[in-house]
């Protein structure tokens, strides 16, 4: 509780029956903005890598599990829908640096571009999703996977990097 309240203190928007356990860390916590009935465990990292700007450019949907230790590295902006759930260990990063030859890579811009989640999305542990992704509504994202391309819904993705290995069927 007590985590909250010192969120909304420093700006975030966090919406009613939201639980967020101690020891989580926010650069900027106005760009912060959760909705109800969310859950948010130990450790959990919200960097928004950039100087300041108006907010929030880190949403997340209602009744959203965020499972111990994972990371939401954006730079631009990041939409996680309703009803999602993100295992223990997940990293989403929605930028990286320029690769040029002849130009120090940390001296170069960051190519940035938003990662969106869909509705009813079940994200395994220690997946990694990189910047410019969608994820469709209903899509399974396996444990470990590495997503670099948008997934469709309904559909089941693993690997290194991740490709479709299936599709949710209706019973």
């Amino acid at each position: 509780m007590l985590a909250s309240v010192a969120l909304r203190c420093r700006g975030a928007s966090i919406g009613q029956g939201t639980t967020i356990h101690f020891q989580i860390f926010c650069t900027w916590p106005h760009q912060l903005n959760f909705g109800t009935h969310c859950v948010i465990q130990h450790q959990v990292f919200f960097n928004y890598d950039h100087y300041w700007t108006e907010g929030p450019s880190l949403n997340f949907g209602d009744r959203v599990f965020i499972g111990w230790g994972s990371e939401f590295n954006i730079r631009g902006k990041l939409t996680i829908g309703n009803d999602c759930l993100i295992a223990s260990g997940v990293k989403m990063i929605d930028h990286d640096h320029g690769t040029t030859v002849g130009q120090l890579m940390r001296e170069q811009e960051n190519r940035t571009r938003p990662i969106e989640v869909g509705d009813d999305v079940w994200i395994g542990a220690n997946a990694i999703i990189l910047k410019g992704v969608c994820i469709g509504d209903g899509a399974i994202v396996a444990a470990g996977a590495v997503v670099t391309k948008s997934i469709a819904p309904n559909e089941i993705w693993a690997g290194t990097p991740a490709k479709r290995i299936g599709k949710r069927e209706k019973a």
